[in-house]
């Protein structure tokens, strides 16, 4: 069952995340020479980024990775690869190895076998897995409903990535996400999520909800690798 970190403001909750995901990076590289940190998009983890990116530890040896990515340039705005670029890999962390999702292929689909081979030359177990969530339940790419959904969320599956078909708007791009099984071999987990609504989502999930319709279910509720849940208002 997760562990729940609540705090009262927003800063002192990302000051306090940052602190843990440096020392657990720092702790690995020092047990076992390296260590690896999925990262994730949206609004929510930049100033997280911006503070782990100034803590002083061996970034060299750390290879930081995606949790999922839109099918569009690393320069477009909505990139998770560019948002990682500009608040993660500056100041201290600029040292730090990536390995982008997206790849020149037209499409995920094309791209997958890629991707999969440069995830699978990563440390695994993953070190420190950060994860968001969607007031719909939805981690990564994984989203209710979606056709891709029960592929995605086998806890048993081979796959590390899986690729999405457009979710939204017309127009909305095409996905590519790391699936359960890829983010449950991780040594901790932690979700990051803002406001009243989101952590009674979690809380609703935690307690009864089936993994289709609030698939953030499969995360919070299996023994495999630990979860915190980190909350501000």
């Amino acid at each position: 069952m997760a562990q729940e970190q609540l705090f009262d403001i927003r800063e002192d909750r990302t000051a306090a995340l940052a602190r843990e995901i440096a020392v657990r990076l720092e702790d690995a590289v020092q047990a076992r020479g390296a260590a690896s940190l999925v990262a994730t998009g949206g609004s929510t983890p930049g100033p997280l980024y911006d503070a782990l990116a100034q803590a002083p530890l061996s970034w060299d040896r750390v290879s930081i990775t995606l949790s999922d990515e839109r099918w569009v340039p690393p320069d477009d705005p909505s990139s998770n690869e560019n948002l990682v670029r500009r608040r993660l890999l500056t100041g201290h962390a600029a040292g730090a190895w990536f390995v982008g999702l997206k790849t020149p292929h037209a499409t995920p689909a094309d791209g997958a076998a890629e991707v999969e081979k440069a995830l699978a030359a990563l440390p695994c177990p993953f070190d420190v897995v950060v994860l968001g969530m969607g007031g719909d339940g939805h981690f990564a790419s994984l989203f209710p409903g979606a056709p891709e959904l029960v592929e995605g969320l086998d806890a048993n599956g081979r796959d590390l990535v899986i690729p999405v078909r457009r979710v939204g708007a017309a127009g909305a791009a095409e996905r590519l996400s790391l699936t359960l099984s890829a983010i449950l071999n991780a040594r901790w987990i932690a979700i990051l999520i803002d406001g009243a609504d989101k952590l009674e989502v979690c809380r609703r999930a935690a307690a009864n909800a089936v993994p289709d319709e609030l698939p953030i279910r499969a995360v919070l509720n299996q023994s495999t690798t630990p979860v915190d849940i980190w909350w501000a208002p």
